[in-house]
């Protein structure tokens, strides 16, 4: 790695608003100078907002400077000439797979680009075969994307970039709507492609274990570097990350632990050094108060079986004889791997889609009965759902109007929804003076807590989440799980969480829906579900962070039991058991 590859310097980049042209220009990017060399691994962290994506676009001249210099291998991004060469160096695959999927079958939108760079059919079809192999979607060549879930929409996108074989792939937050299985394999394949065949990789990501995988790390903030340098000094330096986790949690107690942790068998070890074998104290299991007093279901599922394309070649059963009663008031976690059903299973609750078998019922009431049909729209009133992507459900010119759509339909007074709006969007860190901009000028995560506002607003009987926290980085993620908590305990309703995240579910879920294969795996309370840690990782999925470290602890003699499942709780375990050999 001694070649450089892109250089950046003094990147300024503003956005224009196109709804108001006398409006100022909004600067994101402010100044940054940065030099990736050939080969190099790099990390790009920072909040919502701090100009990651922004700046990532620069480096395949999809944006180019409003002032400074970008340059590829050589290459202006700034040469309109030289666009076709620049772009064959360097990939991109988007945060939302669907910005970049254009073919009607999974294989032809591999092609796509090796199409458009006049590869020879032979080697496109090695090539074609190389890249679904590696993402694990060779049984899905012939499907249409459109009938793909999420992150199976997301490894077809990077299947098609992987195809190309560029010098460099830029990849902006290309795990977040994967399953836990599903996200060690694409970032295994990065490395690899990384290693291997000396691709340059920069990886945009929330995920710190993720980073910390990387040969460098760069921390953006109000759109200028603040830490550029390997994962262990720039995750040492905790006053400017301000890393909320088991670790710090236990230093701010007054617990020198080496500050040079960044993975799991690091704080492994330094837990091992404060806690000897055969002097542990183990509390009460974590489990949340559920009273077992009768309590109503609010959604049921009686024999659920939906089909995608029936009496078609693509005829597939995404939910297949669903039995369930999620119970009024709870706060639910649904999980299952990538194409299990989570998302086709939620979007019945609302009527989006109708059975192909079986009845949904609301309150006690089949939606879809004869007497019923005509008030499905009365439903969607009960059942408010956010979607995975929410770009599907943004379109008003201001996000102030995008929140205030859903109560002006309810037919509520202006001060009422006024006051709605306000108060949603400041619970969910949405500015007075985002409210007047559009939506679709925001990040990403901007972009979801203003959809999740606009449900929110609506104080539904029934929230679902479908990924809420995708996308969104470390303090975006506390504080809308936050949120969700004070929506519950304010409201009483019932909340639907689903995620990829074990540790968000761990945090504020009553109980868990695990669904595998289009069934019902298991639907049990929070702390059961955890326990059984080895048959939800053979699934393809995983437990939290918080709970390998102790099962590898478990393995070295000092055995907290195997309820361990959220940071809090392991913190005060920790402090007792220090307490006690001290």
């Amino acid at each position: 790695m001694s070649a450089e590859f892109i250089k950046v310097e003094n990147l300024h980049y503003s956005y224009r608003n196109y709804y108001d042209e006398k409006a100022p220009e909004k600067e994101v990017l402010k100044g940054i100078s940065l030099s990736i060399k050939k080969g190099e691994f790099l990390a790009v962290l920072g909040h919502n907002g701090s100009g990651k994506s922004t700046l990532a676009k620069h480096f395949n001249a999809i944006l180019t400077p409003t002032s400074g210099r970008v340059t590829v291998n050589g290459i202006d991004t700034a040469d309109g000439e030289r666009l076709f060469d620049l772009r064959r160096q360097v990939g991109m695959v988007f945060q939302n797979p669907d910005n970049q999927i254009v073919s009607s079958i999974v294989e032809e939108d591999v092609a796509f680009a090796l199409e458009n760079l006049g590869v020879e059919p032979a080697e496109m079809r090695i090539r074609i075969d190389e890249a679904l192999k590696a993402v694990d979607m060779c049984e899905y060549r012939l499907h249409s994307p459109s009938q793909l879930s999420g992150g199976q929409k997301q490894r077809v996108a990077i299947a098609g970039i992987i195809a190309m074989r560029p010098e460099c792939i830029v990849l902006d937050e290309p795990v977040a709507m994967l399953d836990p299985k599903g996200r060690k394999e694409v970032m295994r394949i990065i490395r690899r492609l990384n290693r291997e065949f000396g691709v340059t990789i920069v990886l945009i990501t929330h995920y710190m274990d993720d980073a910390a995988q990387c040969d460098r790390v760069v921390v953006l903030n109000g759109g200028q570097i603040l830490l550029d340098g390997s994962p262990r000094n720039v995750f040492s330096n905790v006053e400017k990350l301000k890393q909320i986790g088991l670790v710090h949690l236990l230093r701010r107690k007054g617990i020198e632990l080496d500050k040079h942790i960044i993975s799991e068998d690091d704080c492994v070890d330094a837990l091992e050094r404060i806690i000897p074998s055969g002097k542990v104290n183990a509390a009460q299991k974590p489990a949340k108060d559920i009273q077992k007093k009768d309590v109503k279901p609010i959604v049921s599922c009686k024999g659920l079986t939906y089909t995608y394309s029936p009496s078609t070649p693509f005829e597939k059963i995404a939910v297949n004889s669903i039995d369930l009663e999620i119970d009024e008031g709870k706060i639910i976690g649904v999980m299952g791997h990538t194409g299990s059903g989570k998302s086709t299973l939620i979007q019945h609750f609302n009527g989006l889609l109708k059975p192909t078998q079986g009845r949904i019922l609301i309150d006690g009431k089949d939606i879809w009965a004869k007497e019923n049909k005509k008030n499905i729209r009365s439903i969607r009133f009960k059942v408010g759902l956010v979607f995975q992507y929410p770009e599907y459900q943004l379109f008003e010119e201001t996000v102030f109007k995008d929140i205030a759509f859903g109560p002006r339909n309810m037919g509520l007074s202006k001060d009422e929804i006024k006051k709605r709006v306000l108060e949603t969007a400041a619970s969910l860190g949405l500015s007075a003076e985002i409210l007047e901009q559009s939506p679709f000028d925001l990040s990403g995560g901007q972009k979801r807590r203003v959809a999740i506002a606009g449900v929110m607003a609506m104080q539904p009987q029934v929230l679902i989440l479908d990924e809420p926290t995708a996308g969104l980085d470390p303090k975006g993620r506390d504080m809308l799980l936050e949120q969700i908590k004070l929506y519950h305990e304010k409201t009483g309703n019932t909340v639907l969480l689903v995620s990829h995240s074990m540790e968000d579910l761990a945090k504020i879920s009553d109980k868990i829906l695990v669904m595998n294969k289009s069934k019902v795996f298991c639907y049990d309370e929070t702390v059961n579900v955890f326990s059984r840690s080895e048959e939800i990782i053979k699934m393809g999925l995983d437990v939290p962070q918080i709970t390998h470290v102790f099962n590898k602890l478990r393995e070295r003699g000092i055995d907290f039991g195997k309820e361990v499942f959220t940071v809090e709780y392991a913190k005060n375990l920790i402090l007792r058991n220090r307490k006690i050999i001290s």
